[in-house]
């Protein structure tokens, strides 16, 4: 088994393992990731902002490198009053309001989307103080969502993001086992007392980049 893992905003200040850097050609565009005993996607590579990242290049750079099990670690923000900012959600479902990419342009295939239990049931393992299941709900981003729109997320999902449903869908096309770490960062717009920025956002990675890095390496030693 080779282990991918996927990093953004969460992982920007963390230390992580030394892996050499590989670029990798794929029919969606190529991929710079990091390479040795696992394989790392840093998705805002070039700085790339959640609705412009090549989804589709990325997984598939992944599965031609021999990845067969990813976790991705996802910035988040809650959607309910008992999960708070300094949380750590291991999602078990996911849905989305925008737009999901798909490998299959050409083609009627059908997909059964899922997250892993396996791995899911390991990572709540390596972090114990982590939030095991809950739904997490991809909006398309740039933007924060508005009050509204958090209103009607919280009836239906746990966590709010930009990125992890779109990987994790095109994980399962690939035939790639996934599952997510998500740091939830902030409450969503509405729910707290402080104004939801990227600013803030990237202080919140800062401070818990230690954590971050700790359970990064847990994840290595244990599935890598």
């Amino acid at each position: 088994m080779t282990l991918g893992i996927i990093g953004g905003t969460s992982l920007l200040f963390s230390e992580l393992p030394y892996l050499a850097p590989r670029r990798v050609a794929t029919p969606f565009g190529s991929v710079d990731l990091l390479c040795g005993d696992v394989v790392m996607l840093m998705r805002h590579q070039g700085g790339l902002p959640p609705h412009r990242i090549n989804f589709r290049a990325g997984l598939s750079a992944l599965a031609v490198t021999g990845v067969d099990q990813i976790v991705a670690f996802g910035s988040s923000g809650s959607l309910k009053p008992e999960i708070p900012p300094g949380s750590i959600v291991i999602p078990t479902d996911y849905m989305s309001v925008s737009d999901i990419p798909s490998i299959h342009d050409h083609a009627i295939v059908h997909v059964a989307p899922k997250v892993s239990s396996d791995i899911s049931d390991a990572l709540a393992r390596i972090i114990p103080e982590a939030r095991y299941g809950g739904i997490y709900v991809q909006t398309r981003g740039p933007r924060i969502e508005t009050v509204a729109e958090v209103q009607a997320l919280a009836k239906f999902a746990d966590i709010v993001g930009m990125t992890v449903a779109s990987e994790a869908t095109l994980a399962c096309e690939l035939g790639m086992e996934f599952s997510a770490v998500c740091t939830v960062d902030n409450y969503a717009n509405g729910l707290g007392t402080i104004e939801v920025t990227y600013d803030h956002i990237l202080e919140t990675a800062r401070l818990n980049r230690e954590r971050t890095g700790r359970i990064v390496t847990g994840i290595i030693r244990k599935l890598g």
